[in-house]
């Protein structure tokens, strides 16, 4: 990690360094150094949201990276007409478009911001997901991020977050933090120049344990909201609605 950069892994500025620095080698890194996990994981993501009361049209994909989970969504939902995503990289933007998506731009609007300043209208959205965002915001940032997704659901809108988590109690957790801790970090030296930015998502995961106490602050914002683990706990997320 370069030592310019402000010791506040949370903040925006830093976020977005980081990301737009390792943008070009994210998706291939990711899913090889999770085994495909990262995949699974986006795919269980869309398919955990909860039925929804009418069609999903329109919705957000918050800290969208290079909206790997789109596919996913507008396959199992082939009548979403808008998904706006919004990330703080413009990084991952441009590998969201170069790789992935070009020929799904009809359908994609990206807000290239932080998730906090873009303004998004209220009652705006069937639909709120999120892959790997959530361990890049602190305690309060989270409480900020309930508040939004909050806001901006339309009545009986439905939403799913998901996040790599540490797996307390399961036998194989310190195998589980000697991959993220070690092996990534190590890997980066050997072939991506050493430049750890990878490395920081084994820290960010490692801090923010699991989605549980996210859940406790959706519901604080009157949602419906439920807490899963996935794969022991590997990674964790929260499902639920607005209530009409």
């Amino acid at each position: 990690m370069n030592n310019h950069i402000a010791d506040d892994i949370y903040d925006p500025a830093f976020v977005k360094e980081v990301f737009d620095r390792c943008s070009e080698k994210y998706i291939a890194f990711s899913y090889v150094c999770s085994m495909g996990f990262t995949e699974r994981w986006r795919k269980q993501c869309v398919a955990s949201l909860p039925q929804p009361n009418k069609n999903l049209t329109q919705g957000y994909d918050l800290m969208a990276g290079a909206g790997e989970v789109w596919p996913h969504l507008l396959r199992r939902h082939p009548e979403i007409r808008r998904i706006t995503a919004v990330d703080i990289s413009s990084g991952m933007h441009q590998q969201a478009l170069k790789r992935l998506h070009r020929h799904r731009a009809h359908k994609i609007d990206f807000i290239e911001d932080d998730v906090f300043a873009n303004g998004l209208p209220p009652e705006s959205a069937d639909f709120v997901v999120s892959t790997f965002g959530l361990k890049t915001f602190n305690d309060e940032q989270h409480r900020k991020l309930a508040e939004l997704i909050a806001r901006v659901l339309k009545p009986g809108g439905v939403f799913s977050l998901i996040e790599a988590s540490d797996p307390t109690g399961w036998m194989f957790r310190p195998v589980y933090r000697f991959h993220l801790m070690r092996v990534l970090p190590a890997v980066e030296r050997l072939f991506l120049n050493g430049a750890q930015d990878f490395a920081m998502i084994g820290q960010y995961s490692t801090k923010f344990g699991d989605a549980k106490r996210f859940g406790e602050y959706l519901a604080s914002c009157d949602l419906e909201s439920e807490f899963r683990q996935y794969f022991f706990g590997c990674a964790t997320g929260v499902v639920g609605r607005k209530p009409v």
